[in-house]
């Protein structure tokens, strides 16, 4: 059946399409409307829901910055031109026949396949979490219903004890975790409330972030709204109706539990189930094998991943996808005009700290965690600036829907 919510393929159906491209959201759309633009044809997005989800406002709704209604668009509208839309989730791609199965009992077939899977939220990795974010004093800002919950709980509260945490581990923008909670305390100061407020951060490392100069900026933050930073910290244990967590915390790491009136988390993540066969061999990480520069499958020239779900050695974050799609989108042409891939991705990544709730601290890096400013001659874009709040909460919402999506930017 084809309509405008997508293709659904019934039970032993088959599809063929040259370019079948994993995964709907920041990384896949934007692949597949580069390609496009580039003049490749037939090429199908592979994604099973109906809504597409601007993920780097989830902070700012959890922060109290920004309204729930504006992360998400229905999928049909957001598709690139010209790239048509499977609605289905696939179980597994056989890189030696080229086929993905689907969930609906259909199949693909391709001439090569991108994964743009993301990576998903393990609730259940740690004994308690599930049922905490779910109670009445949890919430996470990882997911839009519990970022829109976490924000009536942060704005209502007036006393007791806030904790913060970030997973060990891969994550999606991990330092994200930090986000609503400068949101909050910024709130609570202007109301008055602050002082009457235990702000707890976990942090799995040794220090906030990683990069001295950005350390710098977010420890100034720390100091000023008074957070209990804990850092070599994290929780293993949640007992949510006695409204407990049990941290691992220093070196070595001894266990301890605080109470909490709010909780708001950062779930672990790994790499989807489905993708292991993709994985290098022997690599319990579960990411696709590619190599890193130019996003091809080491084993396998006719797999490629980005994103998430792909096995670089960048920070995962959707501020990265810009430069890996370009790369990517290059050398995938190049290969379908016979030639060798050339176009390298340079480890970029980016997370903007919304440090209050009118400045943002924008860190951009590489995979060796130097700082790496989009304008080079200006490296002050790293310190606390009211300029890149508006970029990262007013102008990037727009590029993302117009631009990006469109494989325009």
């Amino acid at each position: 059946m084809t309509s405008a919510e997508g293709v659904v393929l019934t039970e032993g159906q088959h599809q063929y399409y040259r370019i079948v491209v994993v995964g709907g959201g920041n990384g896949g759309l934007s692949v597949a409307g580069r390609l496009r633009r580039q003049g490749v044809k037939d090429i199908a997005v592979v994604e099973p829901r109906t809504t597409h989800l601007y993920k780097p406002l989830f902070s700012h709704v959890a922060g109290g910055t920004a309204p729930g209604s504006m992360t998400v668009r229905p999928q049909g509208s957001v598709m690139p031109k010209g790239v048509k839309w499977v609605r289905d989730a696939v179980t597994s791609i056989e890189p030696e026949s080229r086929t993905l199965m689907l969930d609906g009992g259909g199949r693909l077939t391709y001439e090569h396949v991108i994964v743009a899977a993301g990576i998903q939220h393990d609730w259940d990795a740690v004994p308690g979490l599930a049922d905490a974010v779910r109670a009445p004093s949890g919430g996470s800002h990882y997911e839009i219903d519990l970022a829109v919950k976490t924000s009536a709980l942060l704005r209502d509260l007036r006393s007791g004890t806030v904790i913060f945490s970030q997973p060990p581990g891969p994550a999606s923008c991990a330092g994200a975790a930090q986000k609503p909670m400068y949101l909050a305390c910024d709130f609570w100061q202007k109301t008055g409330v602050l002082s009457d407020i235990h702000v707890i951060m976990l942090v799995p490392d040794a220090t906030i972030f990683g990069i001295p100069e950005i350390d710098r900026e977010l420890n100034r933050k720390i100091a000023a709204y008074g957070i209990d930073l804990r850092t070599r910290a994290e929780i293993t244990a949640v007992d949510a109706e006695a409204r407990t967590v049990t941290v691992r915390q220093g070196q070595p790491q001894l266990p301890e539990e605080l109470s909490y009136d709010v909780l708001n988390v950062e779930p672990p993540q790994s790499a989807p189930d489905w993708l292991s066969n993709l994985a290098a061999p022997g690599e319990d990480g579960g990411f696709v094998d590619v190599d890193p520069q130019t996003l091809r499958h080491r084993r396998h020239p006719n797999v490629w991943a980005l994103g998430d779900a792909a096995a670089t050695a960048n920070s995962k974050s959707g501020g990265a996808l810009r430069k890996q799609t370009l790369a990517l989108a290059r050398n995938l042409q190049a290969v379908l005009e016979g030639k060798a891939p050339t176009e390298l991705y340079d480890g970029y990544s980016v997370c903007p700290f919304t440090v209050s709730r009118g400045t943002v601290v924008f860190a951009e890096f590489d995979d060796q965690y130097r700082l790496k400013p989009t304008i080079p001659f200006w490296k002050g874009l790293a310190r606390e600036r009211r300029l890149t709040w508006i970029f990262d909460r007013h102008i990037l919402p727009w590029v993302y829907w117009h631009m990006i999506l469109k494989g325009r930017a």
